[in-house]
Parts: C-alpha cells; sequence; structure tokens
C-alpha cells in the first residue's frame, strides 16, 4: 500500500497554530501597491484564519483529519 501524500501547495500557504487555526497569508499584496490604501495594505498584512466551511477540506488537504 503506498503512502498518502500531503498537498504540497497546501503546506506551503497554511499552518497550524497553537490552538488549533489554520492561519494563512493574505492575497493581493505582492505588487502594484500605489493604488490601494494604506488601510488595506496594513489589513493584509495580517494573517487570514481559514473559516469553519473551509476548515474540514484544508485539514484534508494537509491530511490531518480523515
Amino acid at each position: 500500500m503506498p503512502k498518502v501524500k500531503t498537498n504540497s501547495s497546501a503546506k506551503k500557504r497554511f499552518k497550524i497554530t497553537g490552538t488549533g487555526e489554520i492561519s494563512f497569508q493574505k492575497a493581493f499584496k505582492r505588487h502594484i501597491l500605489t493604488k490601494k490604501s494604506t488601510k488595506r495594505k496594513r489589513a493584509m498584512r495580517m494573517k487570514g484564519i481559514v473559516g469553519s466551511t473551509n476548515k474540514d477540506f484544508v485539514l484534508r488537504l494537509l491530511r490531518l483529519k480523515g
């Protein structure tokens, strides 16, 4: 029986926090930053938390559930 591999793109994008939540980096902060407001860029600095509707799917990609 072959080993089941973790999804490579998911392991680069998601991280499990100490409390068991899944964090990720916000999108749209790589380039063309001059037209984006400071408030918008500051909000993109903070880590995002995966919502309850997608949590089971992300855990499955990371091979941490089922």
